[in-house]
């Protein structure tokens, strides 16, 4: 008998069964293919902090990253790409990576290094899905992760501004998602009347942007215009996760949004706080000669914790 097949992946909102890209991709690919699987959300655990999410662990074997996950699935007779042919094995691939490259950074801007959605939307929701005193180190984790992955991927250095890579982000995701419109077309998946792992991808990468409450998103507005790739994440979850996400009572649903908009004032309020005191300790003579000039990476912890 088979072991049993266990994700662990971040948990969902926005009416996605997982608010994490590359954990959709898995999500979307174990449907397509038949794949049974049992969730473990690390939320509210210590694994926010030190796991390496997706990870699938199937008896002593532990396999990550989302292209890695697909392969062991298809070892295990879970093939979702098996009508595909060569031809469009090959475009599966091209747009694979043709979305990690273009689309990708500017998802991870969008949700982590844009001031104004982290402040109000990504560090709040990690904050409250990570457990006490995690919910000040696991969001500012995330946001520098982030930054290391968009300046691998688009060449720079550490010492890069990233501002002066966002023009470049921006367009180059634009013209991907631009690029998949045209592909998918009228169509409902991307190769014939059953979705493969190319759909997948595009579902995981696409469909966080497609459903998240951005305060500031020029990316998501331009999404919105490409109606057919909107119908198509919609259609996934309707299809396929129409009961994947648990659904809260409007009582227990309102108590969540008030307690979530209550640790986003806490938190600005606290951040705010901090820096003032550090302005007022640098401008002030008498601390001068005895206070050490912190690193920036303290700055970033110190700014993340509680009064």
């Amino acid at each position: 008998m088979a072991a049993a097949m266990e994700l662990r992946c971040w948990g969902g909102d926005w009416g996605l069964p997982s608010v994490h890209s590359e954990s959709l991709v898995v999500l979307a690919y174990a449907k397509f293919s038949g794949a049974k699987v049992n969730i473990s959300p690390i939320d509210w655990t210590w694994k926010t902090l030190t796991a390496t999410v997706p990870e699938l662990v199937c008896g002593d074997t532990s396999v990550k990253e989302p292209s890695q996950i697909l392969n062991f699935l298809r070892k295990q007779r879970f093939n979702a790409d098996y009508e595909l042919t060569a031809r469009q094995g090959a475009d599966t691939m091209a747009y694979i990576a043709l979305l990690q490259e273009k689309l990708q950074p500017a998802l991870l801007h969008t949700f982590w290094l844009d001031a104004e959605n982290y402040a109000n939307l990504t560090r709040p929701w990690f904050a409250s899905r990570s457990p006490f005193p995690l919910n000040f180190l696991v969001p500012g984790r995330h946001a520098d992760s982030a930054r290391s992955r968009i300046l691998l991927t688009k060449g720079g250095s550490r010492q890069s501004r990233i501002t002066e890579l966002e023009g470049k982000l921006y367009s180059d995701a634009k013209e991907c998602l631009n690029l998949l419109s045209y592909r998918l077309g009228a169509a409902s998946y991307f190769f014939g009347n059953l979705p493969t792992s190319l759909d997948a991808f595009v579902f995981g990468f696409v469909a966080p942007l497609h459903k998240a409450h951005l305060p500031n998103s020029p990316l998501q507005s331009h999404l919105r215009q490409l109606e057919n790739v909107t119908h198509f994440c919609d259609n996934i979850l309707a299809g396929y996760f129409s009961s994947a996400h648990p659904c809260f009572p409007p009582s227990v649903q309102e108590t969540m949004d008030a307690n979530l908009q209550k640790l986003t004032q806490l938190v600005n309020k606290e951040s705010n706080l901090i820096e003032k005191m550090d302005d007022n300790l640098r401008s002030s003579p008498q601390h001068k000669p005895h206070r050490p000039e912190p690193k920036p990476s303290l700055l970033v912890e110190k700014s993340s914790m509680p009064a």
